[in-house]
């Protein structure tokens, strides 16, 4: 198994906290790190799609009290919503009786129902993480170059073509689609949601227009937002927001909506080669999309990602706040012979980060002049998660 980044803080969590909530799109790998943790203690693993794991949990309290000193993994736990009291109660108990860590691993794909019910019943008893699609720190034995053509996830990633890529991610596309958006969300054709996902892979990074997403995809504004709302929990899609500062301009503060997996913006959009890519008109903001996921998953708990821009073009594509409040200014640039615009400069002096970089696809890292860096993208990454 490919060592997973976030493992050495999922093992973190069992041994601190009674419950430990990994959450994540479908596919991305959840259940194979579960298992790859599970494989280091004694443990019991139910996925919760299987009628015969159900049917061990009709009556949850007794099953669970036999395993009480074992670390009980639960998958795709919200299609049982009704367990958490029980959880909750098995909780308390074991507190009562000194154990007070590494007792359920919960798996989950979606955050909507998930967090809502574990928030009312397991509050002070869970710690969540996410486990995203690989990126730049996760040794994959990729490229740059393949991470941004197929995505993260490890099916598409790891195939051994670019088109038997191309033909999981249509697939993969196709079961949400067909299958777990309607679990979830609205009813509305598939053809239909099809259509505003392209047409979301054709508008990666701009701002959210939900009048002109309803107005072309024949559906009304209120289901586009409720659609769009359910893309953000089902981890599908980012919504980056503006960040607000007192400095007497006037700021765009309609948020920016990226496709969170670059491969899944180039299966919608039919681009199946590098050679393709580079020459579509979404190359640029592709690239920009890739950059915010993968400074976000190296990024230390408690950072947020925002963007600024004035009515007067000064902009900042990626403004990073971090847990101690410093600011770091990314620009994100495709070439590789990259300049900074005036913009840029104009952006800093209304924020005034404490550093500043210029992100681009190459492999060296140089002073730019006025305290900014050109910088590899794995190398900022690295950075960041050490901030």
């Amino acid at each position: 198994m490919i060592q997973r980044y976030l493992l050495p803080e999922l093992r973190k969590g069992i041994a601190e906290v009674p419950a430990v909530c990994l959450l994540g799109p479908r596919q991305v790998g959840k259940t194979t790190l579960a298992l790859a943790l599970a494989g280091e203690r004694e443990a019991v693993y139910l996925d919760l799609e299987s009628e015969s794991d159900l049917a061990r949990l009709e009556d949850p309290e007794s099953y669970l009290s036999l395993h009480v000193d074992k670390l009980v993994v639960l998958d795709e736990l919200h299609r049982l919503p009704a367990i958490f009291p029980s959880l909750r109660g098995m909780i308390d108990r074991g507190r009562r009786e000194g154990k007070r860590s590494g007792m359920y691993l919960l798996l989950g794909s979606a955050a909507l129902g998930l967090l809502k019910q574990s928030g009312e019943t397991l509050a002070g008893r869970v710690r969540y993480l996410e486990l995203t699609p690989f990126f730049v720190l996760e040794e994959t034995g990729r490229s740059l170059q393949d991470l941004w053509l197929r995505g993260g996830y490890p099916e598409s990633l790891l195939a051994p073509s670019d088109e038997r890529s191309f033909r999981w991610r249509e697939d993969f596309v196709r079961t949400y689609l067909e299958r777990d958006i309607a679990e979830f969300g609205p009813r509305i054709p598939s053809e239909t949601l099809r259509r505003l996902w392209v047409m979301l892979a054709h508008r990666q990074g701009a701002p959210l227009n939900a009048s002109e997403l309803a107005r072309s995809s024949g559906i009304d504004v209120r289901t586009v937002n409720r659609y769009v709302d359910l893309l953000e929990d089902l981890f599908l899609v980012r919504r980056l927001l503006p960040w607000h500062a007192n400095v007497g301009k006037r700021l765009v503060k309609s948020p920016r909506m990226y496709l969170r997996d670059s491969g899944m913006v180039h299966q919608l959009l039919q681009i199946r080669t590098y050679e393709e890519l580079l020459a579509h008109p979404v190359a640029g903001a592709s690239w920009e999309g890739l950059v915010i996921e993968n400074l976000s998953a190296s990024a230390p708990e408690g950072t947020s990602m925002h963007f600024y821009r004035t009515a007067g073009g000064a902009e900042i594509d990626l403004l990073i706040v971090l847990p101690n409040q410093e600011r770091w200014a990314v620009e994100i640039k495709r070439s590789l012979a990259p300049r900074l615009g005036q913009g840029f400069y104009r952006a800093s002096q209304d924020v005034f980060p404490h550093r500043r970089f210029l992100v681009y696809p190459g492999v060296e890292r140089y002073p730019l002049g006025d305290g900014c860096e050109a910088i590899p993208l794995a190398e900022l990454a690295e950075e960041l998660s050490h901030a």
